[in-house]
């Protein structure tokens, strides 16, 4: 006995059309879903009051960059990662030397490089030697003597009398500290997840159903 299958040529279109339309509803899912993420991941480094300059350093990809597929997948990072996932985690930060941690207070200014200033970059721009001061209670400090300028920061005095020479705190000195946590990246990676088989349903749906 011999048995014959013929194929419906009707039938082999309607499943490569469910299968092209499954494939653009999961790649417009994965992309809408990315694109969501990174939005959300901004928002909240900008209401934790991080600056859009750090929110920006989010960043999103969509895979395969071009055309459709069902294997579609959406990759969320950040060019700034270290910062990122400071703020995410709130680490212990300890000194590198197990010694003190430097923290300028208003006096130090700021840094040429950006960011904090060291000890060591005060000295060489201020022209001043930091003083160590001991402090039973509550952290030592690092001063120096001099005159305060009109934004508040410590310079060389050059008053033969010593009229308007102070001794500033310029620097905290602590043993360690705790970085607070701002932020929680993982909440919305999980709701961003939770979303993506709606997503695709939602995507099958307005690209209408074979």
């Amino acid at each position: 006995m011999k048995l014959k299958l013929d194929i419906d040529p009707d039938i082999v279109a309607m499943m490569a059309a469910e299968v092209a339309a499954g494939e653009r509803a999961v790649t417009a899912a994965m992309r809408e879903a990315g694109s969501g993420l990174k939005s959300a991941w901004r928002l909240q480094i900008t209401g934790a009051g991080l600056g859009t300059r750090l929110a920006n350093s989010i960043r999103s990809q969509s895979f395969p960059r071009s055309g459709e597929s069902l294997d579609a997948a959406a990759l969320v990072w950040s060019k700034a990662p270290v910062i990122v996932g400071a703020h995410d985690t709130g680490p212990l930060i300890r000194s590198k030397d197990g010694v003190w941690l430097a923290i300028p207070l208003p006096a130090a200014g700021k840094s040429l490089r950006g960011g904090r200033i060291t000890p060591g970059e005060w000295e060489r721009r201020r022209g001043l030697r930091l003083r160590f001061v001991y402090r039973r209670t509550g952290p030592s400090l690092l001063v120096a003597e001099g005159r305060l300028n009109t934004k508040g920061q410590a310079v060389v005095s050059r008053s033969k009398t010593g009229r308007g020479k102070v001794t500033a705190p310029i620097f905290l000195l602590v043993p360690q500290v705790k970085l607070p946590k701002r932020l929680d990246l993982a909440r919305d990676a999980d709701r961003a997840l939770d979303s993506v088989p709606g997503l695709i349903v939602a995507n099958w749906l307005a690209g209408g159903l074979p």
